[in-house]
């Protein structure tokens, strides 16, 4: 800023009385009117609208449109800056699976979501659970059944 001839002071009623400042922080200069980029605003307006559909493109913002913004497991809901509390859980743990039906998703806050995955890891690190998959039944309760059928 450059420095003024005369300080500026800033009037201000208190109650009935009229209250004159000298106070160096009232002391603004506006500046000079300038017209408007026209071809800077269009650049920005366009990059914006680019922007948000492209962020509506994504599964997430799919997803928030299409479910309730409450919690699959423990329901809490979910509304305005805390909304991003929400995370999109992929059902069958692809990412690449994303049908535009939503029906490969469920919307969990984030400390469900981590138990979910949580409980995915556990179950492959358990000892019986060989190739990461989980192991199939061995014991057939009804292999004697047409033997036991047949005596009577």
């Amino acid at each position: 800023m450059r420095p003024l001839a005369t300080p500026l002071t800033r009037q201000q009623t208190v109650g009935k009385r009229l209250v004159i400042s000298r106070n160096p922080t009232y002391m603004t200069i506006m500046p000079k009117r300038t017209t408007p980029d026209h071809a800077r605003l269009d650049r920005v307006v366009a990059e914006t609208r680019r922007l948000s559909a492209e962020r509506e493109a994504t599964y997430r913002e799919r997803a928030l449109k299409l479910f309730p913004w409450i919690c699959g497991r423990c329901g809490r809901e979910f509304a305005g800056a805390r909304l991003r509390e929400l995370t999109v859980h992929h059902k069958d743990h692809n990412h690449d699976n994303n049908p535009p039906d939503g029906s490969n998703w469920e919307l969990l806050c984030l400390y469900c979501h981590d138990n979910e995955h949580m409980r995915l890891l556990e179950e492959q690190a358990r000892p019986g659970n060989r190739d990461n998959h989980s192991s199939t039944a061995t014991h057939n309760p009804f292999a004697d059944l047409q033997a036991l059928l047949k005596k009577k």
